[in-house]
């Protein structure tokens, strides 16, 4: 018995490793922006009597998140002049894009949305852009930083830091909206991008080691492409620098992988479905069941976001003690039972003690999976190519969901609450299946070159610029 609490208390101390204290403030830096393309702007813009069907379109500004696998190759590989030589190449990007996302936020200080709606757009989208980008880095870093027996707690931190960087972004910036000004309230969120500025000059740049096969692959693919590009020689070198950093990623992850590459894939595209289905009925949900705004803000949103957070740190401890897989088990089946705890909710009326005992399951259960999962996808990447594939990777695993969830109103419309969510928990069935097939196969192949003993070595920006065939 004292042997087992040791263990467990072992494994809650990877929460005090340096590089897991500076994930909570790089994730707080990570999570400031998103509100304020999204929901803050969407009050300042009304605010200033923009019309609905404008504010819509600006929804689309977050396409920039779903698209950013498009220029995550140039993140993983092309080496900043001045900066990446000072910093590294990880941290280089970061100190780009951070400085990209708070002097956007500075320029959207000073349009006036009501004559100027057209920058307030481009701003949106170059904060947008630069946020995307911090976003790869960040993951890139989080991957490298750390083994990945604390990815868990990497993960933890990350999620921590994140929403209280959209409790900041949001609730914050409403405030200092309602009580100065809305240029007041973006000023101050990008004076609040140095806490990621200051944290990416203090954080130190992590190790990457190559494995002699990823890099003898990579050289077979780059050369090939060279050779069939043409004649001239800038063109060759195009050819042979897109092989290494757009092809490789992917042909490097179905070699180690093989067919079970599919399964991997599946599983990415289908984790999180049950929770992006009900997400966007829930609201709808409260309402219609009786409960006032007081409540479901008290509940879903403080409750819930202390939840959530118990939730993550709770999965940190578990990924270290338990590994990835059993805890993302044990994750998806909570997210499939609690589903059903919304219907009997729906069955049952508008009872706060239930609903606080439902959201307690359902946003526990959300912070487990959310960090199992970032912590498993890690463990798929290998640190040749860690931008590029994590970036594919959780470019993925909202498809799927983003569609399904689309079609949650009509099935309420024609089924009811309570069929709905018996529907909502089905969807999560197939990734608890497919997590036990994985865990029937036994461990996986490795993904990162540092773990195999024929590594090529530690590489460096220069080496990784060195390495590039025909480069």
């Amino acid at each position: 018995m004292v042997g087992g609490a040791a263990a467990w208390i072992e494994a809650a101390k990877a929460y005090r490793h340096p590089r897991v204290l500076g994930m909570l403030f790089l994730g707080f830096s990570a999570g400031l922006p998103f509100p304020l393309v999204f929901s803050t702007l969407s009050a300042w813009l009304r605010d200033y009597g923009v019309d609905r069907a404008t504010i819509g379109f600006f929804a689309w500004v977050g396409i920039m998140y779903s698209v950013k696998v498009m220029w995550a190759p140039v993140v993983d590989r092309l080496r900043l002049p001045l900066l990446g030589r000072a910093l590294g190449q990880r941290r280089s990007w970061m100190l780009l894009s951070q400085c990209g996302v708070a002097g956007g936020l500075l320029l959207m200080s000073t349009v006036n949305p009501a004559t100027g709606i057209t920058l307030v757009a481009w701003t949106a989208l170059l904060v947008a852009f630069a946020s995307a980008t911090q976003d790869i880095t960040i993951d890139a870093w989080r991957i490298e930083a750390v083994e990945l027996a604390r990815q868990g707690a990497m993960a933890a931190a990350y999620n921590l830091g994140y929403r209280l960087a959209v409790l900041a972004g949001g609730a914050g910036a409403l405030y200092i909206a309602d009580f100065v000004s809305w240029p007041a309230a973006y000023v101050a969120m990008g004076a609040l991008m140095g806490v990621g500025i200051v944290t990416t000059l203090l954080v130190r740049e992590p190790e990457r080691r190559i494995d002699r096969t990823t890099a003898a692959d990579e050289a077979r693919i780059a050369s090939f492409l060279a050779r069939h590009a043409g004649a001239g020689a800038p063109l060759r070198h195009v050819a042979a620098w897109f092989g290494g950093a757009v092809v490789s990623p992917f042909a490097e992850f179905f070699r180690r992988n093989g067919r079970f590459a599919f399964v991997l894939l599946a599983l990415i595209l289908c984790f999180n479905i049950s929770d992006r289905v009900l997400g966007i009925m829930a609201n709808p949900f409260y309402l219609d069941l009786g409960f006032t705004k007081t409540e479901i803000a008290s509940v879903s949103k403080v409750f819930g976001f202390a939840m959530t957070i118990v939730g993550a740190a709770l999965g940190g401890v578990l990924v270290a003690r338990w590994g990835t897989l059993k805890t993302m088990l044990l994750a998806a089946v909570m997210l499939a039972v609690t589903n059903l705890a919304f219907a009997g909710l729906a069955l049952y009326g508008a009872d706060v003690r239930i609903l606080v005992v439902t959201i307690s399951g359902d946003n526990l259960s959300m912070g487990l999976a959310g960090v199992a999962f970032i912590a498993y996808l890690s463990g798929l990447t290998n640190q040749a190519y860690t931008a590029t594939q994590y970036a594919l990777f959780s470019s993925l695993m909202s498809i799927v969901g983003k569609t399904l969830s689309g079609w949650s109103g009509v099935i309420v419309e024609a089924w009811g609450y309570p069929m709905f969510f018996v529907y909502a928990a089905a969807t999560g069935v197939p990734a608890i299946l497919l997590v036990l097939y994985i865990m029937g196969r036994g461990p996986q192949p490795l993904a990162s070159g540092a773990a195999e003993p024929d590594a090529v070595g530690v590489a460096s920006e220069a080496g990784r610029a060195g390495r590039n065939p025909g480069g």
